[in-house]
């Protein structure tokens, strides 16, 4: 942090932004009065902010945790000058439309363009998929919604909010959807929607969306793909095993999806995205504010959404992004995505080399995230170890996470009746591009921890 562009950054842009209104008569502010206060209680909230864990350094690898890029950083705090509100072009009109083009380009992403898909902006992934799961029961009134046994937590608990039926699926020893187990529920016809997770929030798991999308032509259903977590990855195609690398290649014909700026897109929470390939589902959104919707006749986001009031800067910080660097493959952005990528390949490949630890026994990782156990015979002993490496770690500021997993994911075909459950393993998330270049650093200190 004592590196931080931030200051400097912010002082041109600021005098800038003066000047834009620097027609208008001066006022003087209210904090005029209050400086030396307010420096104390900035100092002090910069004095607990230091009781965090350091989300922002490569040693921190536990949790899906990314710094927003500078740029980010330095154009939503620009914007707070302002503080527009994106529900309507009156309370935001700069900023809806600074939305719109970074909402284009992230549908441009997965091969939509304008104007065939519907999206905007939320204040969270859970927002994004509870009104995809909205649409998916407009269309489909009081049919049941479909996700995996891996599918985040979230979707349970939308579907109940909505008053949906729900109901999990089975999972392949990567905890991927399974196929099979979907298309016997598939068969008692009254399925709406299937949730297909592009990246699990577990271990990084892509679901197999070109066989979920044969199984739609048979049955007829909507496909709602969240890629909350891992979106981005449709712009590494080549850095992807065979099977992720489809999944993304088929994700354009999905009817919805869920993207989030704050995980991969170097973003502050919270930034999610919902978009919808078809553009008529608009009609389930029509409203009318009379005091809101009268300065423009073109679309005001709060038309299309379900939340009403936005904080427009969120959508000034993914503008400005974009900007520097464009979400398309081949560029800077795609190459800091790779880098994550290629991090999380070699810790696999280290950790399989090395008798003290078991990985995933179906292979690599799919995306950045990478699980294993370690090998110390019965799963309570394994759990045990797990967290005495986990505390190891982190009294040398290397910072990772625990996750129970079933323990037939880790070779267990031979396991007795009461090893077969849940078994806590070690897991790392490797997003940040600096992770490859730490990563020797990070083996180091690892190492350390287990000799403990």
């Amino acid at each position: 942090m004592n590196n931080d562009p931030l200051p400097a950054l912010l002082e041109r842009a600021a005098r800038r932004l003066a000047e834009e209104f620097s027609y208008l008569p001066d006022v003087q502010p209210m904090a005029s009065s209050q400086a030396e206060g307010i420096a104390d209680v900035l100092d002090e909230t910069a004095r607990r902010l230091g009781d965090n864990y350091p989300y922002f350094h490569p040693f921190y690898a536990g949790q899906m945790l990314k710094p927003p890029h500078p740029v980010a950083r330095a154009a939503y705090a620009l914007a707070m000058t302002i503080n527009p509100n994106n529900h309507a072009r009156d309370g935001g009109r700069a900023s809806s439309a600074m939305e719109i083009e970074a909402v284009a380009d992230l549908a441009g992403m997965f091969g939509w363009a304008a104007p065939g898909f519907l999206g905007h902006l939320t204040s969270s992934g859970t927002i994004a998929n509870l009104e995809a799961l909205w649409i998916a029961g407009q269309t489909a009134p009081g049919k049941r919604i479909l996700a995996s046994e891996q599918a985040h937590y979230t979707h349970e608990r939308i579907s109940a909010v909505l008053r949906l039926p729900f109901q999990s699926i089975a999972t392949d020893g990567r905890g991927r959807l399974d196929p099979n187990a979907l298309e016997t529920e598939l068969r008692k016809g009254d399925v709406g929607a299937v949730v297909v997770t592009m990246g699990t929030t577990a271990i990084g798991a892509v679901d197999p969306l070109e066989e979920v999308l044969e199984l739609k032509r048979k049955y007829g259903f909507r496909i709602h793909a969240d890629a909350a977590y891992g979106g981005y990855f449709k712009l590494i195609p080549d850095a992807l095993d065979e099977p992720a690398r489809r999944a993304f290649a088929a994700i354009a014909q999905a009817d919805s999806i869920v993207v989030d700026p704050h995980k991969h897109g170097l973003q502050p929470y919270g930034c999610g995205c919902v978009l919808f390939r078809d553009p008529g589902v608009g009609r389930f959104y029509k409203h009318d504010s009379p005091y809101t919707y009268f300065t423009s006749n073109e679309l005001h986001l709060g038309e299309i959404s379900l939340e009403c009031s936005r904080a427009g800067a969120a959508a000034v910080a993914l503008w400005a992004t974009h900007m520097l660097l464009p979400p398309v493959p081949g560029g800077d952005f795609a190459r800091g995505l790779a880098s994550g990528r290629a991090a999380a390949v070699e810790l696999d490949r280290r950790l399989r080399a090395d008798a003290r630890f078991e990985p995933l026994a179906a292979g690599a990782p799919e995306l950045d995230i990478v699980v294993w156990k370690a090998a110390a015979g019965i799963p309570h002993r394994a759990s045990e170890r797990a967290q005495q490496i986990f505390d190891a770690c982190a009294e040398r500021n290397l910072h990772l996470a625990l996750v129970q997993l079933p323990q037939s994911w880790f070779g267990g075909a031979n396991l007795q009746s009461h090893e077969a459950g849940k078994v806590t393993c070690l897991r790392s998330v490797l997003m940040k591009p600096e992770h490859e270049a730490w990563l020797d650093r990070i083996w180091k200190i690892f190492c350390e921890a287990c000799n403990v």
